[in-house]
């Protein structure tokens, strides 16, 4: 594990904001908030074409994955900058689920089978999907599933993005397993999810065949998970920062008693207040990622302290933007309810920020009182 020995430059790089142009880019044209909205409302949330333009036409799939293996060899700098632009557009797509957690998992697994599975996680053609309730927590390590001669079974819920899975990556008490989705003895059965663009799942399997992947599956989940948390604020970030540039836009052109509403001392606080909260989660986000990217020794603390900071702020910027845009910020056609259902998911998803504080505290060798 290295340590930095200088000060991490956590401004966005001229390649990192050409990728952020790209991304924002395909997204203006393929996933604005009137199609979003549209989809959330069928039985198929998942974008699978957009997923396609992302995974296969623009390769980001496999940011995370070595050359060597299909990949691009970046980090998780780039990573971040896709999150953050996704989270911007609430886009339902699988991609933290499967280019950043699953990868990860494969990427602690030192074995042929698992390089495979990179291989055809990075084509974009494969999602994979870590079979463990979102709301895990980095340093957790769920295991309700028993393997027996090779075959799973047992149920776990709460799965995210497990309906666009083909395969899930399963820790049991005897290693990580991969079970492709379509074999004989799994059912995914969809559970009622606050968020329609990051739907939940209950994955079952019942005798499925599996596919040893390492026989010690706790650090893989540990770093799947970190990595998770760490570019989640990413996310939350963009979140925050589309909710605040359209609730300053709508302020500015929404006009009372003659006047912009913009203009009242009042909200001026409220949305300054907003502005310094947004600011300060960039800086924790781009901390957490240039950490995770640098395998710092203090990416544990990093990860946390984003995460702890990052939550509240992306609802907080929510419950404000609904507020601030009056009644149609509470119509179903405005598309704030889809950033505050995602912003409330996040707040919970890969633990929760008292929990994240409370692992700054262990890191900090604070007891509570």
């Amino acid at each position: 594990m290295s340590t930095r020995s200088t000060q991490p430059d956590l401004l966005y790089s001229e390649e990192e904001e050409a990728l952020r142009s790209a991304v924002r880019d395909l997204l203006a044209d393929h996933s604005d908030a009137a199609t979003v909205l549209a989809r959330v409302e069928t039985d198929e949330p998942h974008d699978r074409a957009l997923w396609k333009n992302l995974a296969e036409s623009m390769g980001l799939a496999g940011l995370l994955i070595p050359e060597d293996l299909g990949g691009q060899g970046a980090s998780h700098r780039e990573a971040a900058v896709v999150c953050e632009e996704l989270g911007r557009a609430v886009a339902p797509v699988p991609y933290l689920t499967s280019a950043v957690i699953a990868t990860e998992a494969l990427l602690g697994c030192d074995t042929d089978e698992a390089r495979a599975l990179l291989t055809a996680l990075a084509s974009g053609r494969t999602v994979g999907a870590l079979a463990v309730p979102l709301s895990a927590a980095p340093g957790a390590c769920p295991d309700s599933v028993r393997a027996s001669d090779g075959a799973l079974t047992g149920r776990v819920t709460a799965v995210a993005d497990a309906a666009a899975a083909d395969v899930f990556l399963v820790p049991t008490p005897d290693g990580l397993y991969a079970v492709d989705a379509t074999a004989s003895g799994v059912t995914v059965e969809p559970q009622i999810s606050f968020d329609r663009t990051r739907p939940l799942a209950a994955v079952t399997f019942e005798a499925a065949t599996a596919r040893l992947l390492t026989t010690d599956a706790a650090p893989a989940i540990r770093r799947a998970l970190r990595a998770g948390a760490g570019l989640l604020v990413s996310e939350q970030l963009g979140i925050a920062d589309w909710l605040l540039t359209e609730t300053v836009r709508y302020t500015r052109d929404r006009n009372q008693f003659n006047r912009p509403v913009g203009s009242f001392q009042a909200l001026k606080h409220r949305l300054a207040q907003l502005w310094l909260e947004v600011v300060n989660t960039r800086a924790a986000a781009r901390n957490a990622a240039d950490a995770l990217a640098s395998d710092s020794t203090d990416t544990d603390l990093a990860v946390a302290v984003a995460q702890a900071y990052a939550a509240p702020v992306a609802v907080r910027a929510a419950e404000e933007a609904l507020q601030l845009h009056g009644g149609i910020g509470m119509t179903w056609e405005h598309p704030i309810h889809l950033y505050l259902k995602r912003a409330k998911a996040d707040s919970i998803a890969l633990g929760t920020p008292g929990r994240h504080r409370e692992h700054v505290a262990e890191l900090a060798d604070l007891q509570a009182p």
